[in-house]
This record gives C-alpha cells, structure tokens and sequence, in this order.
C-alpha cells in the first residue's frame, strides 16, 4: 500500500505540452540581383536584349556601344519633370564636343517608342535615343526601384547612368536611388575626355 502511495506522489509534470506545432522558421529571402558593377564585363544576355528606335525598329543593346565608348542614360520615364530637366541638359551636348572624344550619347526610357519623337520635341534632345518598354535590360542592370507617381510606363522604375565599350565593357555605373539622384553631367563628361559644358541659364537638375 504505501509503495502505491509513493508511485501516486511522484513529481508533478510541470511542462506544458501542447497540440501546437513549433512554428516554422521563416524562409530566407530571395536576394535581388544588384546587377553588374564597374570594372565587370556586361553579360552577353543582356548586351543581345532589344531596344526600339523612334521607329519602333528592335536594336540589340550591345550593339550601340560595339565600337565605341558610350554614355548610356537610362530615364525614369518621359512624363517624370526631373527626367525631363536632365535630358534637357544632355541636349546642351554639342555633337562636335562628343565626335572629338569619340563618344556615343544615348538616352533609353522605358515606355513605347510613339513617345520618343513627342519627347525629343519637348527636351530639343537630338542624341540618340531608344526605349525598353518591357524594362528587361533595366531589370538585367539592377535599376532600382522606388516611388509611386502616376504616369506613363512603370512608375517606380528608377534610372541610372553608365559608360560601355567599347564591347561589353562597362567603365562606370551610377543606378539613380531616387528621380533627384541624376549623376551630374559634367562629371560623367569628364570621365569619357568630353569637353566641360556651360549648362547656365536655366535652372540646375538637383543632385542628392
């Protein structure tokens, strides 16, 4: 009786069991591509994407910048003011100025091609100029994204700015974080042996 007694006055259990499942641990995050830096070579995939001229004519990307140096802008979109602005200044350029560095000037926005022509009459952009409306090469780039304004083409789509070429070769890279984050022209002038250029007489883009 008393061994019975002893079994019924052992130690209470005192941790709590439940029906629950221990919660799964989070997934990982899926990392987003940075795209590629300077100094890396532009991968071959994303030098055969297509862009469209004014006439809605597919061209391969890697081909503007084969033979030689480029600075390649790439623009929110041709309703953004800022954007407008700078293109405004890069149609300042004179195309002697870019011929004596040996030098390409290339402008790519991301809507349809029917508004590069509008565009160019709006900024007096005479350059060359190009669109990837399904913003691939963008994407491909690392081009962030950021900003909610209503307008044509992806309005968060930021843009960025970067020298190529000869070939594949990619000598700088500024992605913009913000419509304000233009790299200043004249700095990306100077890194490509362009003569310096007088933007005065009109109000500055903003540069943060």
């Amino acid at each position: 009786m008393q061994g019975a007694m002893a079994a019924l006055s052992v130690a209470p259990v005192t941790r709590q069991i439940s029906s629950r499942a221990a919660p799964a641990p989070a997934p990982a995050p899926v990392p987003v591509p940075s795209g590629p830096e300077s100094g890396q070579p532009l991968a071959a995939a994303v030098a055969d994407l297509p862009v469209l001229d004014v006439s809605g004519r597919r061209v391969l990307f890697g081909a503007l910048f084969r033979e030689r140096r480029a600075v390649v802008v790439f623009v929110r979109h041709f309703l953004c003011y800022i954007c407008k602005e700078y293109v405004e200044d890069l149609a300042k350029i004179p195309k002697s100025f870019l011929q004596e560095a040996n030098v390409t000037l290339i402008v790519i926005g991301q809507s349809s091609y029917h508004h590069i022509e509008p565009f160019c009459k709006l900024t007096g952009y005479s350059h060359e100029i190009y669109v990837d409306p399904e913003r691939e090469i963008y994407k491909r780039l690392g081009m962030k994204r950021g900003e909610e304004i209503a307008s044509s083409g992806d309005p968060a789509q930021q843009g960025g700015t970067l020298i190529l070429g000869p070939g594949n070769n990619i000598h700088f890279i500024h992605r913009d974080r913000n419509r304000l984050d233009h790299k200043p022209i004249n700095s990306v002038l100077q890194l490509v042996g362009v003569q310096h250029v007088d933007f005065t007489g009109r109000p500055s883009v903003i540069h943060v």
